[in-house]
């Protein structure tokens, strides 16, 4: 049974530490992180962005998936369903669909059409017993499509963003997706610690979570972080353990063509990053 991310989300943060986010794209990537939750007896929470959904073939089929993998593969552990970097529309399909938790990303517009669509999904979040994650500032890097410049968030405007009632909060702290250049300067703990001295004790989430230095993500979940974004780091590890199962010919060794054996080396590689980013996150045994 799908769960909202409420609850997992305050024991983490007043337990600190932190609830992976891991994005899923197809049947393995959900099997790997269901599978590596139920192990490691961790809460997770799937997250699914508008073009993966676009690509499972939609929403429903999403949901679908997961709430049966989860009855077949017998898993106990609290799993949340969450639309990642939602539009305002995408939002009220993913609550249509049967998601437990949305993210309603109103970072683009003026902070006053973002606090005016975000109070509305508040009442709806509600009444469906849904949680709520909204964004301030901006994450550096490209996810669908859209491109942002890592502007840091105003702490003043994530506390109006946070008294209306929302879960969590993603605000713009130098982080970005996907992989992190050279030349990053690294995450702004000083503009995290005056959001969290404005928002109190709302779960902050940190988005970019691949490449982060384990020391910065230590220090950013004492401040607060409580949900920690992963996705390219899958998709790398992934890539690479399907690349030298085709490098090494395995693919025509015997049956080894049979997509069951040849997505079989990425998916073991994807358990094996969720397991390390769930152990350095702290979230094992908290489900």
């Amino acid at each position: 049974m799908l769960v909202s991310a409420e609850e997992m989300l305050k024991k983490a943060r007043e337990g600190k530490y932190a609830v992976g986010q891991f994005n899923i794209n197809n049947l393995e990537w959900t099997k790997a992180v269901l599978l590596t939750a139920e192990e490691l007896q961790s809460p997770v929470i799937l997250g699914v962005s508008e073009g993966a959904g676009k690509y499972m073939t939609g929403f429903k089929t999403v949901a679908a998936m997961v709430k049966a993998m989860m009855e077949e593969l017998k898993i106990t552990v609290p799993v949340a369903l969450h639309l990642d970097h939602g539009t305002y529309e995408g939002c009220y399909k993913c609550i249509e669909a049967g998601f437990s938790s949305i993210m309603f990303d109103g970072s683009h517009y003026p902070i006053a059409e973002n606090i005016e669509k975000t109070t509305e999904l508040v009442k709806v979040c509600k009444e469906k017993g849904l949680s709520l994650e909204a964004e301030v500032g901006s994450i550096g890097g490209e996810e669908d499509g859209v491109v942002g410049l890592g502007e840091c968030a105003d702490p003043n405007e994530c506390k109006a963003i946070a008294d209306l009632g929302i879960t969590m909060l993603a605000a713009g702290i130098g982080n970005i997706h996907g992989k992190y250049p050279a030349n990053w300067p690294g995450l702004r703990f000083d503009v995290l610690a005056a959001i969290k001295e404005k928002v109190g004790e709302m779960p902050l989430v940190l988005h970019g979570g691949t490449g982060i230095p384990d020391d910065m993500i230590k220090e950013a979940i004492s401040l607060g972080v409580a949900k920690i974004n992963v996705n390219t780091e899958c998709q790398l590890s992934f890539a690479e353990a399907t690349r030298k199962y085709i490098e090494a010919g395995k693919d025509l060794q015997g049956k080894g063509y049979d997509p069951r054996k040849l997505l079989a080396p990425g998916t073991d590689a994807i358990k094996a990053t969720v397991k390390e980013k769930m152990e350095l996150f702290g979230s094992v045994g908290k489900a």
